[in-house]
């Protein structure tokens, strides 16, 4: 039987511009004079200022610019070397070497290298080389899938779900180092097993070993593994040796290398001014692109009314022109508005940089703080460098979950992690620190930790468990 029914819903819809703005916060500095580069080049209506070059015409010349009279003799022989000046770029501190050194290639740079010579469709190569470049300096992926998902998407403006990232990082482990694009080191330990001839007894039982008793690997447990391996004691330390033998990273630092130098564009400047702190924008671009309106005004006499063609793409670049310059001034306005109270909750950290003065927070308090969206704080955070008087920080490093210490006052789960990974820095690396030791320190300094808060906080910083470090010492 035929009947009609009437209904009433309501339904959340995000419109195309919205997506774009929320695509213009993710964006860094760099990325946002690209950005802008690309919409001058297809919009004939935007238009930027020129920086204003110095007038050295008008300039007093100085003693030290004045130069004796130099012929070609004098200046060909006496000049510096290249090779002196070019080292400057590349190291980090100022003394450079005295001769040439070896080329450095980046282990990220060799592995897409291998990546074109598969067989891949392009988008399966872009998304590969972006799981590439966001692996950590070990080699490891030590960010959440769903996140990386959802950086993707706003990268590419598409939908990408998890599965499409699982199905590149499976391609990344494929390469060389073996274990590169591991989410852990049980997995890392696990590839570099599944490299090897599977047919051999040991690798048999190592792989099965490492993949159902890693826990109990990780506490020492031999007799439950004995039983459940069912091998007997010399195969058993056997396999452990083979275990033991395996790297806990991909990528091993190599002493005779020579990195490069990353240089970073922080997107804010903030300065102490007694007991103020400054914020700026490191580039500030709102105020340099506008729309030409003499342009538009010498086109729109010039086209007749009948061409509706003509008519319809000069209305269509003008709307598109001013959409871009409101929303580059929104974006600047919502990133000064968001660090703001980002130094406000924030404000005795920014005075002196000392990390045990970073207090919990988490993007609800400065939604709650802001009006925004938590959406468009995490867009504005991520990928954002700040540049202040004790270093140059990453914004997300500034949220944290807090925790109670011994006298009631919630402190940040960065400071547990600091005091942490310090006492390991200092352990007797033969006779390292155990979870239990790391809480009588921890509470000696008046954090009340428990024992399993102290792994999970181990586990997050890639830091194995102490019969682990004692193999890798």
């Amino acid at each position: 039987m035929i009947s009609q029914q009437q209904t009433q819903k309501q339904q959340l819809k995000i419109l195309p511009q919205q997506i774009q703005l929320l695509n213009l916060y993710f964006l860094n500095t760099m990325e946002l004079e690209q950005r802008i580069k690309n919409e001058l080049d297809e919009n004939p209506f935007l238009d930027t200022k020129a920086e204003e070059p110095q007038d050295e015409l008008n300039e007093k010349p100085s003693k030290d610019k004045v130069k004796d009279f130099e012929d070609w003799d004098e200046h060909g022989f006496d000049d510096v070397p290249d090779y002196k000046t070019e080292y400057s770029n590349y190291f980090a501190t100022e003394e450079c070497p005295d001769r040439p050194m070896a080329n450095y290639v980046d282990f990220k740079e060799e592995a897409k290298q291998q990546l074109r010579m598969l067989d891949l469709a392009e988008e399966d190569v872009t998304l590969c080389e972006y799981i590439i470049d966001i692996l950590n300096n070990k080699g490891l992926m030590d960010r959440p899938l769903e996140e990386i998902a959802d950086d993707y998407a706003f990268h590419t403006k598409s939908l990408v779900d998890v599965s499409t990232i699982k199905r590149g990082l499976s391609i990344v482990q494929t390469l060389d180092p073996t274990g590169l694009g591991a989410c852990s080191i049980q997995e890392c330990l696990l590839l570099q097993l599944k490299n090897m001839d599977a047919t051999h007894h040991g690798v048999k039982n190592a792989i099965k070993l490492v993949e159902h008793h890693y826990q109990d690997l990780m506490h020492r447990q031999f007799e439950k593994i004995h039983h459940a391996l069912n091998v007997n004691e010399e195969e058993l330390k056997k396999i452990l040796s083979l275990v033991g033998a395996l790297n806990f990273h991909p990528v091993v630092e190599n002493a005779s290398g020579v990195e490069p130098k990353n240089t970073i564009i922080p997107d804010f400047v903030i300065s102490r001014q007694g007991d103020k702190i400054a914020i700026d924008l490191y580039s500030g671009r709102s105020g340099n692109v506008f729309i030409n309106q003499s342009l538009y005004d010498q086109l729109a006499s010039q086209v007749s009314n009948k061409d509706k063609q003509a008519n319809q793409y000069i209305k269509s670049k003008l709307q598109s022109a001013q959409w871009f310059v409101n929303a580059v001034k929104q974006r600047e306005d919502t990133m000064m508005r968001i660090m703001r109270c980002i130094v406000q909750v924030q404000h005795e950290y920014f005075m002196d940089g000392d990390i045990h003065l970073l207090r919990p927070m988490v993007l609800r308090n400065i939604s709650d703080l802001t009006g925004l969206d938590i959406s468009t704080i995490s867009r504005i955070t991520s990928n954002k460098y700040a540049d202040t008087h004790f270093g140059v920080i990453y914004l997300k490093d500034l949220f944290s979950e807090g925790i109670a210490d011994k006298k009631g006052v919630v402190i940040s789960n960065k400071v547990i992690q600091s005091v942490i990974e310090e006492s390991i820095s200092k352990e007797d690396r033969k006779h390292p620190y155990t979870d239990q030791q790391l809480v009588n320190i921890l509470s000696s300094q008046g954090y009340n930790i428990a024992r399993r808060t102290v792994a999970k906080y181990r586990e997050q910083m890639q830091i194995p468990i102490a019969q682990i470090r004692a193999v890798w010492a």
